[in-house]
C-alpha cells in the first residue's frame, strides 16, 4: 500500500525558504565557530571581554560575527510567524519573503564578520530589513482581513 500526498500550491516553496533559513543558521554557527578558533575563545564564554577585544582583531571579529548569529536567531522566530501567517493566504510571497530575508542575512552576516560593525548593514543586506517589512505588512493584512470577515460575513 502506498501513500500519495497532496501538497497546496506553493507549499514546496515555501519548505525551500524555510529549508534556506536552517541552511542560514548553519552558516552562520561555521563562521562564529572559525572567529572562535582564530580568536582562541573557549567555551562556554559566548563573547571574548573587552580587553581582549581592544588587543585583538581576531577577537573583534568573533563578537561581531557572534552578535549576528545570535541577532539573527533573536529575529528568526517573529519572522517565521509572520512567514506562516502570510502563506495562509499568499505562499509564494511569503516563501519569496522570506528566501529574501536569508540573503540579506548571509551579507548581513559576511559584512559584520569583518570586525567593522558598520559593514553589517550593506546595500544587499538591507534585502531583510525590506522582506522584514513586507512579511510584517502581509500577515497583517491576512490576519486583518480573516478577523473583519468572521465578524461580518
Amino acid at each position: 500500500m502506498s501513500l500519495t500526498y497532496t501538497l497546496p500550491e506553493g507549499l514546496p516553496w515555501l519548505g525551500g525558504a524555510f529549508v534556506s533559513s536552517a541552511w542560514l543558521l548553519l552558516y552562520q554557527s561555521i563562521n562564529v565557530s572559525n572567529h572562535r578558533k582564530a580568536a582562541g575563545i573557549s567555551y562556554p564564554r559566548a563573547y571574548a571581554d573587552k580587553e581582549e577585544q581592544d588587543k585583538s582583531l581576531a577577537a573583534l571579529k568573533f563578537n561581531c560575527a557572534q552578535r549576528a548569529h545570535m541577532n539573527t536567531l533573536e529575529t528568526l522566530p517573529v519572522i517565521w510567524v509572520f512567514t506562516l501567517v502570510t502563506a495562509a493566504k499568499y505562499p509564494h510571497l511569503a516563501a519569496s519573503a522570506l528566501f529574501t530575508f536569508v540573503i540579506g542575512r548571509i551579507f548581513y552576516t559576511r559584512g559584520y564578520s569583518t570586525g567593522d560593525p558598520t559593514k553589517r548593514s550593506g546595500s544587499f543586506s538591507r534585502l531583510y530589513t525590506i522582506s522584514s517589512a513586507g512579511l510584517i505588512l502581509s500577515s497583517t493584512f491576512v490576519i486583518g482581513q480573516a478577523i473583519y470577515e468572521s465578524l461580518y460575513a
